[in-house]
């Protein structure tokens, strides 16, 4: 058996560069399919994974994923159906980026406080970059100063970026040096020419925002991993449009939102839910402007969804 690194996967296929440099067009073993993975795609970009090499013939020039070794961590969405299942965006990561934007199109605080909230959920570090800064007129810049600040308060790093004048560019390109970074975010936000930027030769295809709807087309359709000239990796995953979460009961979803969880030790009861309890310390701190109502409402939505039982793909 040989190890390596999934660095690209279409769907069907998937890409592994093994640990003494090969890099082999593999497929999922059919079995590994039904191992109680209720995923669209039970092998992400960033896995480890075990390969067979000696199920290559002449005939067919694939070779198949035995296994998948532990994952150190992975970000995961619900699928965009009524399903139970999960899309895994990375797996293994140092790091993941949201990209946003303010404006064509806007990026909504529901959707960050998801993507900020799934990734505490499962040990995955996430920076905010707010990008397109160069597009914003005075009230938009405004509310980027709102949103920098907002989210640094609470302690995710975030960056104010521009592709297109290249502000911003080298501190994030040197802060992702060494690491395995996953870019993600709505398509039009400026992921694929942010990558350009960070990577010069590569060439992603971008495409213009939609004047009807002032919303992004896709430009990416699979999930690949990228190597950068100073060390490292980012893996460009598709633009998606909603991010539905998996079920977070009330006991736990305060956890994932790190102002609401400190200030939740001020609670009355020690299971408050921060909907009615008297003496709740995260309620007084909304009325109080000591935490955002739109992150309130956030974990709100979150609560939510697992009343629902459903994915919102409007968020």
């Amino acid at each position: 058996m040989l190890q390596g690194l999934v660095i690209c996967n279409t769907g069907s296929h998937y890409t592994v560069l093994t640990d003494d440099g090969l890099q082999l067009d593999c497929r999922a073993k059919g079995s590994l399919r039904l191992k109680g993975i209720r995923s669209t795609n039970p092998i992400a970009v960033g896995d480890r994974v075990e390969v067979d090499p000696r199920s290559t013939t002449e005939d067919d020039a694939v070779c198949y994923i035995r296994r998948i070794l532990p994952r150190r961590n992975y970000i995961i969405r619900r699928a965009s159906n009524l399903s139970k299942e999960v899309h895994i965006l990375g797996a293994n990561l140092d790091a993941a980026l949201l990209v946003c934007t303010v404006a064509r199109p806007e990026t909504s605080t529901t959707f960050i406080d998801r993507f900020l909230a799934t990734a505490e959920a499962y040990s995955v570090p996430v920076e905010l970059v707010f990008n397109k800064i160069d597009d914003y007129a005075e009230p938009e810049q405004e509310a980027l100063e709102y949103l920098l600040d907002l989210y640094r308060n609470i302690g995710y790093r975030c960056f104010a970026t521009s592709a297109v004048t290249g502000e911003g560019i080298e501190d994030l390109g040197q802060h992702m040096t060494g690491r395995i970074t996953l870019v993600s975010g709505h398509s039009g936000v400026g992921k694929s020419t942010l990558i350009n930027a960070l990577v010069p030769g590569l060439h992603l295809r971008t495409a213009a925002i939609s004047d009807i709807h002032q919303t992004g087309m896709h430009t990416t359709t699979y999930s690949e991993m990228i190597p950068l000239s100073q060390g490292g990796y980012l893996i460009d995953s598709p633009g998606i449009k909603g991010f539905g979460t998996i079920e977070m009961d009330e006991a736990d979803a305060s956890h994932y939102f790190p102002e609401i969880f400190a200030m939740s030790a001020h609670c009355r009861f020690a299971n408050c839910t921060h909907l009615h309890e008297p003496d709740c310390a995260v309620l007084k701190a909304v009325e109080e402007g000591k935490i955002a109502p739109t992150r309130y409402n956030s974990y709100l939505s979150i609560l939510g969804d697992s009343k629902a039982g459903k994915y919102r793909p409007e968020y």
